[in-house]
């Protein structure tokens, strides 16, 4: 089974893909985080984070080994993920990556932006996490200083939008619901309500397809 969860920045879909494969037993990756590698590694080695050919060599070059660096977290890895996710050859050269790891039996929980329109548009379940932007940017701003950061909560609101409508706007794979994903609007709940939320989401479906 493939269960599929795409959503805004911020929106809770990575906490709530961990918490669904580990319900179900089932393999989880954050995709976000192979663009926030892919952004750190051109960081890291001085080049423009638009520089097509350098982005793709680090795409090409991923060690999944280093994707929990703490620094894979940080706003600035999170902008620049948003930068080099928006380059259309880098895009297809992670393509491979996430579709093979969403086949590996005995199934897979992927979250991004992209995942139930473009990486997986045949996944079994498909959940769209929404939320306020300012609830968003009030958890991020809470996780940061958790982490021991210096965070601004309107600086990070604003940074937020102009996310968004990057994400919504670009060419390639745009930020948007599949036709056929069921909608979660996690404004007003806390982790565990999510999750309850979602598990009831992919039993019913499972229901339904075996009454099928």
């Amino acid at each position: 089974m493939i269960i599929a969860i795409d959503g805004p920045a911020a929106s809770g879909k990575g906490t709530l893909g961990k918490r669904l494969a580990h319900h179900y037993g089932y393999r989880h990756l954050d995709t976000g985080v192979i663009y926030r590698a892919v952004a750190y590694a051109l960081m890291q080695s001085g080049h423009d984070l638009r520089d097509e050919a350098a982005a793709v060599a680090a795409a090409q070059e991923l060690d999944p080994e280093k994707f929990g660096n703490p620094a894979l977290k940080t706003q600035e890895a999170g902008e620049g993920a948003s930068i080099v996710s928006a380059i259309p050859k880098v895009r297809e050269a992670l393509l491979n990556f996430q579709r093979q790891f969403a086949a590996d039996p005995p199934g897979a929980v992927l979250d991004g932006r992209d995942i139930g329109t473009v990486i997986c548009p045949h996944a079994d379940v498909k959940i769209f996490v929404v939320a306020d932007p300012r609830v968003r940017a009030h958890r991020r701003t809470m996780e940061a200083r958790a982490r021991g950061e210096e965070a601004d909560e309107a600086a990070v609101l604003a940074d937020i939008i102009r996310r968004d409508e990057r994400d919504k706007n670009r060419p390639i794979a745009p930020l948007k619901p599949a036709p056929d994903a069921y909608l979660l609007d996690n404004s007003q709940l806390d982790i565990e309500g999510g999750v309850r939320a979602a598990i009831d989401i992919i039993e019913a479906v499972r229901a339904g397809r075996s009454r099928g």
